[in-house]
């Protein structure tokens, strides 16, 4: 209906070529993400929002045991992992409960790999009809198509569920209502937009900026800048802290620490502050390293042949959303496979368009060449990064030493592991590697090994009915990386801890998935294939 109200389909041929390159994004990303999750590749975060969905829908709202693995209790304090602990105290994710209808039909981590991909192809048909308002269709399929080939939107879309997926679609919706002058979709898609997260109001801060800035609409302008930045110090500073410290201990004192030092608990307003204080320290985190912001900013360009670079639009939209990525001391925040790399989508692409509406005779056949050979090259250097290792059974993950996965061996490992967790009960509670998690989510107690510990509803603390490990696939990976040799190394000491303890006795091993249950007998069969396991482990490291 909102589509339909606002002319979408303005010109046939034009609409059809944008439902057929949606149709094709839409089916080979849910074909790769889907072939992605049921081998296993998927981790954390997808287990993570499994269960925050499955309690949610079994009358625990946003509640979940992996979010509480990622808290400050347990990660700095060395607290047990409770079945109760609120994912609302990280991120303020209230639009989750859009979903809850969907995923009530269809509750497993799939939905949302499906939703996921869903969310971000309904984003390019909006994204048409927004282009639509200011340009003709040629300008506007390309315009599609760079947002469907933006290696900043296939990375993200082929990572785990996150409540990312929700800022294309909800933003560029905010901003057909505010080109079409229907104010009450503008401020329904406003409120949705702060909804996503805590901190996607500043995305809408930096629209208002541009409000401001043309001096279009400055009292609306003046209005989204104040509710965008109320919101987030409300949220941040009142409400979120109801549940518990975490976004000020994890994000705020961790990310922006060299704005806050020494204070291990600062508020957003403290780190507002440090920021207008710390000039010096702004600007470094601004430009250094100078080369890896360079080539971030290359990265989420290129698929616009560079428009938004030239675009002042751009970059006033983009700005907030992009100072705090830059900012970050973590490196992943400028990576172009993970969520945070579409907060500045929208505001590129939408800078892109206006760019466009005030030079269109400059759209020759030559630049549309050009245009289309940046769009196609984004789209190569999406595929070969592997992003997320979606393509882990095309692309070696190391050359030299070789690390490569064939596809039917990926498969007959998954039948291994299928094998086991038939033994696990639905009920029963679980601490599992991370590959395994999101398929063991949709239960109440799920933690991540090595941990063993859960504090239940009851509020006493007990060791989970079984520990799940896929040592296989860290043993393919361990070659190249020194993380995963690590871990393998600590893993193979800590069943052997478990096993001498008699905590933990042995169900079975299969194919380097060893599956122990909580005071019980090792299996005698299972014991020798452990002993055999371990040798061999033990000799590749």
């Amino acid at each position: 209906m909102f589509i339909n109200k606002f002319d979408f389909i303005k010109n046939k041929s034009g609409f059809r070529v944008t439902l057929t390159l949606a149709a094709i994004f839409f089916i080979l990303m849910l074909v790769f993400a889907l072939h992605r999750f049921y081998t296993f590749y998927a981790s954390y975060d997808q287990g993570l929002f499994d269960q925050i969905f499955w309690n949610t829908i079994h009358g625990h709202l946003f509640q979940s045991s992996l979010s509480s693995g990622q808290s400050s209790a347990f990660t700095k304090d060395g607290q047990p992992q409770t079945v109760f602990y609120s994912h609302l105290g990280q991120h303020f994710v209230i639009d989750f409960l859009l979903w809850i209808p969907i995923y009530a039909l269809f509750p497993t981590g799939a939905t949302l790999v499906v939703l996921q991909v869903a969310l971000i192809t309904a984003a390019g048909l909006v994204l048409y009809s927004l282009a639509r308002h200011y340009l003709p269709p040629s300008i506007a399929v390309l315009i599609v198509g760079s947002f469907y080939g933006a290696n900043a939107v296939i990375g993200p879309t082929f990572a785990n569920f996150y409540e990312h997926c929700q800022i294309p679609l909800f933003v560029f919706s905010l901003l057909l209502a505010l080109e079409k002058r229907k104010w009450g979709l503008f401020w329904l898609f406003t409120i949705l937009t702060l909804g996503i997260r805590e901190d996607t109001g500043i995305i809408l801060f930096g629209i208002g900026l541009y409000l401001v800035f043309i001096r279009r609409f400055i009292t609306l302008g003046v209005a989204l800048c104040l509710l965008s930045f109320g919101y987030v110090t409300l949220v941040t500073n009142t409400i979120m802290p109801l549940f518990s410290n975490d976004n000020s201990r994890l994000y705020v004192s961790d990310f922006f620490s060299q704005f806050v030092p020494g204070n291990k608990n600062p508020s957003t307003l403290q780190l507002l502050w440090g920021i207008l204080t710390k000039p010096q320290e702004l600007l470094k985190s601004l430009f250094v390293p100078f080369d890896r912001r360079a080539k971030y900013l290359l990265g989420q360009w290129l698929p616009l042949a560079f428009i938004p670079a030239i675009s002042p639009v751009a970059w006033i939209v983009t700005g907030p959303p992009l100072l705090e990525l830059l900012i970050q001391q973590r490196i992943v925040a400028l990576s172009m496979s993970i969520r945070y790399a579409l907060t500045i989508v929208p505001g590129l692409l939408y800078g892109t368009i206006l760019w466009w509406s005030q030079h269109q005779k400059r759209f020759k056949p030559q630049f549309r060449r050009w245009w289309i050979r940046c769009i196609a090259l984004s789209m190569i250097f999406a595929i070969t990064s592997s992003p997320n290792r979606a393509f882990y059974f095309l692309i070696p993950d190391s050359i030299h030493p070789w690390v490569y996965i064939p596809l039917t061996r990926q498969w007959e490992h998954v039948g291994h592991i299928r094998s086991l967790m038939n033994f696990i009960p639905a009920d029963a509670s679980v601490s599992a590697t991370t590959d395994l998690l999101p398929h063991l989510a949709t239960r109440r107690g799920i933690i991540r090994l090595p941990a063993l510990q859960l504090r239940m509803d009851s509020k006493e603390v007990v060791d989970v009915d079984y520990a799940f490990a896929d040592l296989w696939i860290i043993q393919q990976y361990q070659p190249a990386f020194k993380g995963e040799r690590q871990q393998l190394r600590d893993f193979l000491i800590f069943i052997d801890q478990l096993l001498t303890q008699n905590r933990y006795g042995l169900i079975d091993v299969q194919d380097g998935v060893v599956l122990l249950q909580k005071k019980v007998a090792s299996q005698p069969q299972a014991m020798a294939q452990w002993l055999k396991l371990r040798e061999e482990l033990k000799q590749q490291m």
